[in-house]
């Protein structure tokens, strides 16, 4: 890569090792600890910390094998959908510029898409994971809830975060969660036609994102449009009460240290109150038990990922949040395995993303039928009239 190349792409790494070990080039999200290396979360509350000890996702996959190159911008403290860093600078889009990489995870997904890194680690409470993976066009996971250790990661809403593997291929995401889970095997790509598919929200996303998701649903041979609810708008005051307690006492003490952008949707955190609360729990429950019976048949859920391609910058989080977390949200909630891959160009070129869930603990399944998924959609693309034929 050329060094104008390099210098478009300030702001994807925080800090990065003096000499980087032998191994899979891992980029890791700044909200993770690395021992003797500087770890932010994104703030400059911690600009000088340095971990003593490092996490333990971490830690795995440099066990098997992999190298970390480099921890990786992030929206401050993990608590945004565009990593527009007030701090540490915008993360760039590689894809195009003036274009967000998504959040909060952007750094990790910018180093895949740019080809700084084969793997990338990243953290997902309402989308982070995948929304920069869609903006990216990249893959990325959230596994089922606690399947990942945290330990020695900064939390967001701990009953909606999720540590997961990014990637430039599901094989690529399958290798690095068996690294991640002791005990998990990735099973191989499965046939399309062997699992029960619903699919459900594409009437929501942009008219091209639309086509590409729905083109990509239709390689299921066995599929239904389902009717899934989104959750009520009551669900986010429990996640707020969450972030609330987090950073409760941080604030107090460093507010004036806090980003423009977070502090607003802190101080709503701060103001939630108990009977808000509890309605959010009680929302919770209700999305629960409607997911369960709309999908109670199902093996895999499809829906797109994101409404929209990747947005322009400088709208900001708080513009562009609600639109953003759409679709991704609802299964943090639920705590089950959510695949973003891209599907094909859609809205100014720009990659469109499909979402494959499954139920709690079908980890393996998701990935075996991402893996078929994201094979069909390429031969898809070889073929497609106007592309050349390989």
């Amino acid at each position: 890569m050329s060094q104008d190349a390099l210098s478009d792409l300030d702001g994807i790494f925080l800090a990065r090792p003096e000499q980087a070990r032998e191994g899979i080039p891992l980029a890791v999200k700044d909200l993770f600890d690395t021992a003797g290396l500087t770890t932010t979360y994104g703030s400059i509350v911690f600009v000088d910390h340095v971990p003593a000890e490092t996490a333990e996702a971490v830690r795995r996959l440099e066990e098997a094998g992999y190298a970390n190159v480099g921890k990786t911008n992030l929206h401050e403290f993990a608590y945004g959908t565009t990593s527009e860093n007030p701090h540490f600078g915008t993360v760039p889009n590689p894809l195009q510029t003036g274009r967000i990489a998504g959040g909060s995870s952007g750094g990790s997904a910018a180093a895949l898409a740019a080809g700084l890194a084969n793997a990338a680690l990243g953290t997902d409470s309402g989308g982070s994971i995948r929304i920069p993976s869609a903006c990216c066009g990249t893959i990325g996971l959230k596994p089922t809830y606690d399947l990942v250790s945290l330990d020695g990661c900064f939390p967001l809403a701990p009953s909606y975060d999720h540590a997961g593997p990014m990637a430039r291929s599901v094989r690529e995401c399958a290798r690095m969660l068996e690294a991640l889970v002791p005990g998990f095997v990735a099973e191989p790509a499965r046939g399309l036609d062997t699992v029960q598919v619903g699919y459900a929200w594409t009437e929501d996303a942009d008219p091209l994102v639309r086509t590409r998701v729905e083109a990509a649903a239709a390689l299921f041979p066995n599929r239904r449009a389902v009717k899934l609810p989104y959750p009520a708008p009551e669900v986010g005051k429990a996640f707020m009460r969450e972030v609330a307690e987090v950073h409760r006492e941080l604030y107090a003490e460093h507010a004036d240290l806090y980003g423009e952008d977070l502090a607003a949707k802190i101080e709503l955190c701060l103001a939630v109150t108990d009977d808000e609360y509890a309605a959010g729990l009680a929302a919770h429950r209700e999305f629960r038990a409607a997911a369960d019976e709309a999908c109670a048949d199902l093996d895999l859920l499809v829906t797109p990922t994101l409404a929209v391609v990747a947005p322009p910058a400088g709208i900001g989080d708080l513009a562009l949040r609600r639109t953003l977390i759409r679709f991704t949200l609802p299964f943090n909630i639920l705590g089950w395995p959510a695949l973003a891959l891209p599907c094909g160009p859609a809205e100014e070129g720009l990659p469109a993303s499909v979402q494959l869930v499954g139920g709690p603990g079908q980890d393996a399944l998701v990935l075996a039928a991402g893996e078929a998924l994201e094979a069909r959609l390429a031969n898809a693309d070889r073929t497609e009239p106007g592309s050349r034929a390989v």
